[in-house]
This record gives structure tokens, sequence and C-alpha cells, in this order.
């Protein structure tokens, strides 16, 4: 059984190679960032590949939490994309649920975008057996499906600006939000993309459609803050070329500090990152998504996600100003 369980993750794990920065395309602003960035993918990688050889959820998370906090929650991340994959595929399912209801609920937020990995990799008629059940959160998923495409079909989601204007996934959603959620995603695939530098952003995000603009600055702002990749004046200058998206910006910082401080990962760039972009402390601007959160319900036609991150938004956007 220990053999078939790692031929089990040797087949299902895509090849560390795919998050290469010269294999991907994507811009090298420096060695350092480079190396922070294919480590991002590579501890991914990592997360999924303990869930693809894991006997029971429980084997997980010890190899998980050997990582240093700088890189595991992306292990927590990709360890639900093999979950979910794993739910997915015929036999038993509730992994996930499983999951979540133990060590996974610290990193709930990266476990919903390890989900939205999931649904990219898996075909439709199988999207049902996705487990996402909280309401608010599962938006998350379409956020982790947009970085998917971005990221592995850049060619199309990035240079050809290509957005799917209809989507099935969630089954109730009157108002098309989800090409928003996914859009936000695109956004955070796009720091990889650019390898991190603001004026290469800046000058690509000008390209797509105004429309889409303010999700994919929120997304970039997620990216710059949980995963890192620019230094203090490399922050203020994406600050200064978010320009009337500037709250979008902070809003998106602001998600990365509440899923950073939600696990217990904050690490010091983090903390350069809410300073600059939300004008606050990490924790802080955790709890800025925390009380926005209370009480929050569709309105206006926009799910209650949209209502949070515009109470967020419009929450930080003094504060950021003065």
């Amino acid at each position: 059984m220990r053999a078939w369980r790692r031929l089990r993750r040797r087949v299902l794990t895509p090849d560390i190679s795919q998050t290469r920065c010269d294999v991907r395309g994507f811009h090298v602003k420096d060695e350092a960032t480079r190396e922070r960035l294919e480590t991002v993918g590579g501890s991914f990688l990592a997360g999924f590949g303990e869930a693809a050889e894991a006997r029971v959820v429980a084997d997980v998370v010890a190899p998980l939490e050997r990582l240093a906090p700088t890189w595991r929650g992306f292990a927590y991340e990709g360890a639900a994309m093999g979950l979910s994959i794993r739910d997915a595929l015929p036999g038993r399912g509730g992994r996930v649920a499983e999951f979540l209801a133990g060590p996974g609920d610290p990193h709930v937020y990266m476990a919903y975008v390890g989900v939205g990995w999931a649904m990219a990799r898996l075909p439709r008629f199988l999207w049902s057996r996705l487990y996402a059940p909280d309401p608010l959160l599962r938006w998350l998923v379409l956020d982790g499906y947009g970085f998917h495409q971005a990221y592995f079909r850049t060619g199309r989601y990035i240079e050809q600006r290509y957005r799917e204007e209809t989507f099935s996934w969630p089954g109730d959603d009157p108002g098309r939000y989800a090409v928003r959620a996914i859009d936000q995603g695109v956004g955070r695939a796009s720091w990889f993309v650019v390898g991190a530098d603001p004026d290469r952003l800046a000058r690509l995000f000008a390209g797509f459609p105004e429309r889409r603009r303010a999700d994919l600055w929120a997304g970039a702002g997620l990216a710059a803050t949980y995963a890192g990749g620019a230094d203090e004046a490399g922050l203020e200058r994406l600050r200064e070329l978010s320009g009337s998206y500037r709250g979008d910006l902070a809003q998106g910082s602001a998600f990365a500090a509440g899923a950073r401080v939600r696990a217990g990962l904050t690490v010091p760039h983090n903390e350069v990152a809410t300073r600059v972009l939300c004008g606050l402390s990490t924790r802080d601007a955790s709890a800025v998504t925390d009380d926005t959160r209370i009480g929050v319900a569709p309105a206006n036609g926009f799910p209650a996600y949209e209502v949070w991150r515009q109470r967020i938004r419009n929450a930080l956007v003094p504060i950021r100003n003065s």
C-alpha cells in the first residue's frame, strides 16, 4: 500500500519544473525575487504531494508544519487541491470536509483557493463533488480557479485578456459575479507573471478593460502582501501606480493579512506590505476584515462576498489617504 501511495503521488503531482519562471515565461526582476516566487510554487506542490500520498488526512499535517511560516500557507493551499482531486475521483470522498473541520481550519482562506485549483484541473461534470460549503468564502474557489488559469494559460488569460463572461459555478449566481471573482485570481497570478515588478504590472493592467481593473488590482494587492517579492520602495511604487484603484489594492492586502493572522503565519514582509498598502499593521488590517464581516449579507444585486470587499475598501481608503 505504501508503494501504491507513492505511485499515486508521482502520477497526480505536477512536475516542479512547471513553477520555474523560465519555463512559464515569466519576467525575472532579480534573482532573489525569482527564488521567492519559485519557492511559493514549490511549497504549493509539496503540500499537494503530501495530500496525494496521504493514507488519511491527518498524515498531511506533520510535513506541512515543518515548513517555515513564509511558505506553510502555500503548502496548505496545495494540500486542499490534492484532497479535492482525490475526493472527486471514484471512491470515497469527504477528505476536504475532514481537513477543514480539523487542521485546515486556520488556513481556511488558502484551502478554499486550493479547491479552485482542483476545479481548474477537473472536468466540469466533477465540480459537484468539490467541497466549498461556506456561501461567503466559496468565491475564493473562483479566485483560485482564476489564478490557475492565468498562471498556466498565460497567453490566453493574460496576453489575450480572455474572460469567461458566463460561468456555470456556483449555480445561484444571478448577478454573474463569478467572472469578477475569477479576475481577482487573475490579478494575483499577474504579480507572478510580471516577476513582482510594479511598473510592468501597471502597464499590464492598463491593457485590460476598465471594468476589470479594480478586481485585478485587488488580486495584486493580495499577492504582493501574502507572497511578497517587493521591498518597501517597490510597494510604495505599487501603491503610487495603482492610482484610483488604491482602495482595491488595499482591500486585497487586507485579505492577505487576514489569512496570515488567522493561520498564525505573519512574517516581516507582511508587516511592511500592510503598512504601505493599508496604512495599518498586519494585525490591524486583519481586524478590519473581521469587523467588516460581521452581519454581512447580499445587497444591491451583489453577493455577500462583494459587500464584504466593499466594506473593507471603504474602511481602508480614509486610513490610506490620511
